[in-house]
């Protein structure tokens, strides 16, 4: 504003109101949507250019912080993070776990213009009935990967991270993932998840304890980088992970074992005391679009939950072996313990992180 209108005593009130209009009137509409976007969000799982449109198209400045686990988001958020992000992109068993906590804000009916977009089978899940937190992002598998240079056997069972051959002890890596590792031990063993049985949970943490000394290392953002550069010859690995370390030179075949896997879904939710609450709302509405949520499955490699993505793409997706599991083993999703037993888990999984 021209400072000489602020100054000048001698105008008259209603001569004040119309230049503070002619100015405004100047002010380009886009103005009108200016403002921040604070995004929580995995490591390397969405493009910058879908960012950077998204920020170009609304006028928003976006800025994104990364975490490594589902774990991880929980903790940041409880150790006082809340309110300083907008959304953020928990997987399905932690979405139930934020909301029981208080931790997410409901996102009303008819705030999402493209909420028809959602899948009809991502649309009423367990975790979040009807959708009043969350809306689908991608969705995927968690299983292992092996360097077929190294080992040419039999890997159609989980024997590969708990019981491994010579070839491949001392050289696997695992995801830095309470939950995920958990369900992958359990299943190894045949048990339910969120076990009570003492002899069951004695069984696992055996399990467990004998198997670390076959580990070089734990780490969910190195998954791909360590096959890749070869410092471990099998690895814990989420799906679209296995598929870009393929593409980036290594000889890898991803594992969907008889003893099953972990199917996920991750999704965006709004936060509690988001500070730009519109601009969360905006930017969930943006992933529904086919067109933007395509853009991070042609990226990530997993698969969307949205409708009409098809035509967007990369037709390489269709033919990707990780893409495409068999008809055997079933997959299950990470099962949410009470507390107690929850409590008894987090101790297994402090004594193996030792």
């Amino acid at each position: 504003m021209n400072p000489v209108l602020l100054s000048n005593q001698k105008l008259l009130p209603t001569a004040l109101a119309a230049a503070v209009a002619a100015v405004l009137a100047t002010t380009p509409i886009m103005a009108q949507a200016e403002g921040k976007l604070s995004i929580y969000h995995w490591f390397e799982y969405i493009p910058q250019t879908l960012l950077d449109k998204f920020s170009s198209e609304y006028g928003v400045e976006v800025t994104m912080d990364t975490y490594d686990s589902n774990e991880s988001l929980l903790a940041s958020l409880k150790a006082g993070k809340l309110g300083s992000y907008d959304v953020a992109v928990p997987g399905d068993y932690m979405v139930q776990i934020m909301a029981e906590g208080g931790l997410l804000d409901t996102v009303a009916e008819g705030e999402l213009a493209n909420a028809a977009n959602i899948e009809e089978q991502w649309l009423n899940v367990p975790f979040d009935n009807g959708r009043k937190y969350s809306i689908p992002y991608q969705w995927g598998s968690t299983s292992f990967s092996v360097n077929r240079d190294v080992y040419q056997g039999d890997i159609s069972s989980t024997d590969i991270l708990f019981d491994p051959p010579a070839e491949l002890a001392g050289k696997i890596n695992m995801l830095d993932s309470q939950g995920e590792v958990m369900v992958l031990a359990s299943l190894h063993l045949g048990m339910e998840q969120c076990s009570q049985d003492r002899e069951k949970l004695k069984e696992l943490d055996a399990l467990l304890q004998g198997a670390k000394q076959h580990w070089a290392s734990f780490g969910s953002d190195i998954a791909k980088d360590v096959l890749v550069s070869g410092d471990a010859a099998a690895g814990m690995i989420y799906n679209g992970f296995s598929a870009k370390a393929r593409e980036e030179g290594a000889n890898l075949e991803y594992a969907y074992p008889d003893e099953g896997y972990v199917v996920w879904m991750d999704n965006v939710v709004l936060l509690k005391d988001a500070p730009n609450r519109d601009n969360a709302i905006k930017f969930m509405d943006f992933l529904l679009e086919p067109e933007n949520i395509a853009a991070v499955t042609n990226f990530a490699q997993y698969s969307a939950g949205v409708t009409g993505v098809a035509e967007f793409l990369d037709p390489a997706l269709a033919s990707s072996p990780e893409a495409n599991p068999p008809t055997g083993p079933a997959g299950s999703f990470v099962a949410v313990c009470d507390q107690a037993t929850q409590e008894v888990y987090d101790q297994l999984w402090t004594r193996l992180r030792k």
